[in-house]
C-alpha cells in the first residue's frame, strides 16, 4: 500500500493509545499509517449520564461519519462502545487481542475499612445478604452513607443489586478526569474498567477486581472498522486479527442485541474459550437492581454459530422477559 493508511480516533489518552496499538501493528507489515483526531458527542457534553444520553454509538458516530465521508480510512473504537449493528456500508476489519474485561472499583480510605461494608474479606468476595439470582432482594441491611460513582446503568444495577443501601452518584470524563473527581469527591469510590487504567498505566494501587461483576458485552476488546469497499484494507486488518476475541465478542454483542439491543442497558455478557470450550456468563437487572435474571452456559466451539441469539431468547423465557418489558417501557435504553 503507497499511501499512509489514515487511522481515525477520539482525542483521549486512551483512545490514543488504542489507535497507536493499531499503527505499530500496521508497521510491522510495513503499511504507512497516520493518525487523524476526531471529537465525539460523549468527549463533548460531560455531565449528562451516559443513559440519559441516547448513548448508542455515541462514542463512535463521528467517527462513523468521517469514515464513510473518506476522511479517515479505519477507525478504532473500544469494541463495547460499538453499536451491534454497524451502518451501512462499514464492517469489522479485525479484534485486537483482548485485555482483562474485569471492572475495577477505585477506593479512598483504607481497605480494611470497607471490608464489612462490601464483603471483601482476605483478599475475597464473600456473599453479601442482599445478593440475589432472581426475584427480588430481603429487606435492606443496616442504613449505610457508602457512596459510589458511575456513569454506566450496566454497573449501577449490579453494584445495587449487591448492595441496594448504597447511593451512586453520576461520573464522566476521560480516565484521567474521573480518576481526578474521585480523588477531590467524598465517595468512597468509583467503578472503572481495568483494561483503559491498565493499557495508559494509570491503575491506583487502591484498586480491586470486581469479580463477582459481569462486564459489558465486549469489554476490554479493540474493534477496527473500515469501509465496506475497501477490500484491501480489511485484508491488511485481518492480518492482526485475534480469532478468540473476534469469536467471543460476537457471541457476546449477539446476545445484547437480541436481548434490547443499545450498549447503555443493564445488560452483561462473557463468553471465553476454555479447556477448547466456551464458557458463556450473562444476566440482564432491572434499573433498580432489585431484578435479575442470569444463565451460565459451556459449548463447543463448533456451536457457537447464533449461540449468543439463543442465549439470550432462553434468559427471556426463564425470568429476563418482564425485566426487558419494563426497560423498554420506561424508555431505559434511551
Amino acid at each position: 500500500m503507497k499511501q499512509a493508511i489514515r487511522i481515525g480516533t477520539r482525542e483521549s489518552q486512551l483512545a490514543v493509545w488504542q489507535a497507536m496499538q493499531v499503527k505499530e501493528l500496521l508497521a510491522g507489515q510495513n503499511v504507512p499509517a497516520e493518525l487523524v483526531y476526531i471529537k465525539s458527542e460523549g468527549d463533548i457534553d460531560l455531565k449528562t449520564p451516559l443513559y440519559e444520553m441516547g448513548v448508542q454509538g455515541i462514542f463512535t458516530r463521528s467517527l462513523d461519519i468521517a469514515l464513510l465521508n473518506n476522511r479517515i480510512d479505519i477507525a478504532v473504537h473500544s469494541m463495547k462502545d460499538v453499536p451491534t449493528q454497524l451502518p451501512q456500508g462499514i464492517v469489522p476489519a479485525a479484534a485486537l487481542k483482548r485485555a482483562s474485561w474485569k471492572d475495577l472499583l477505585v477506593y479512598k480510605g483504607d481497605l480494611s475499612q470497607l471490608s464489612t461494608e462490601l464483603g471483601f474479606i482476605s483478599s475475597q468476595w464473600v456473599p453479601t445478604p442482599s445478593t440475589t439470582t432472581t426475584g427480588k432482594n430481603p429487606l435492606p441491611i443496616a442504613d449505610s452513607r457508602f457512596t459510589i460513582a458511575t456513569s454506566s446503568i450496566r454497573r449501577k444495577t449490579q453494584w445495587l443489586n449487591r448492595y441496594p443501601q448504597h447511593t451512586i452518584e453520576n461520573l464522566r470524563g476521560n480516565v484521567n478526569t474521573r480518576l481526578a473527581k474521585v480523588a477531590n469527591s467524598n465517595w468512597q469510590g468509583a467503578i472503572f474498567a481495568a483494561a483503559g487504567l491498565e493499557r495508559i498505566n494509570l491503575r491506583p494501587e487502591q484498586s480491586i477486581e470486581l469479580d463477582w461483576m459481569l462486564p459489558a458485552p465486549a469489554q476490554g476488546a479493540i474493534m477496527v472498522v473500515c469501509r465496506e469497499e475497501d477490500k484491501e484494507i480489511a485484508a491488511i486488518c485481518q492480518a492482526f486479527n485475534d480469532g478468540d476475541t473476534a469469536l467471543c465478542t460476537q457471541i457476546e454483542r449477539d446476545f445484547l442485541r437480541t436481548l434490547l439491543g443499545g450498549c447503555s442497558t443493564p445488560i452483561s455478557a462473557l463468553a471465553e474459550v476454555k479447556n477448547g470450550q466456551i464458557r458463556f456468563q450473562g444476566n440482564i437487572l432491572s434499573i433498580d437492581g432489585v431484578q435479575k435474571a442470569v444463565i451460565e452456559k459451556t459449548i463447543t466451539r463448533d456451536a457457537a454459530t447464533g449461540a449468543g441469539n439463543l442465549f439470550a431468547k432462553e434468559l427471556l423465557a426463564n425470568g429476563g422477559q418482564p425485566i426487558a418489558d419494563n426497560i423498554q417501557k420506561t424508555g431505559a435504553t434511551h
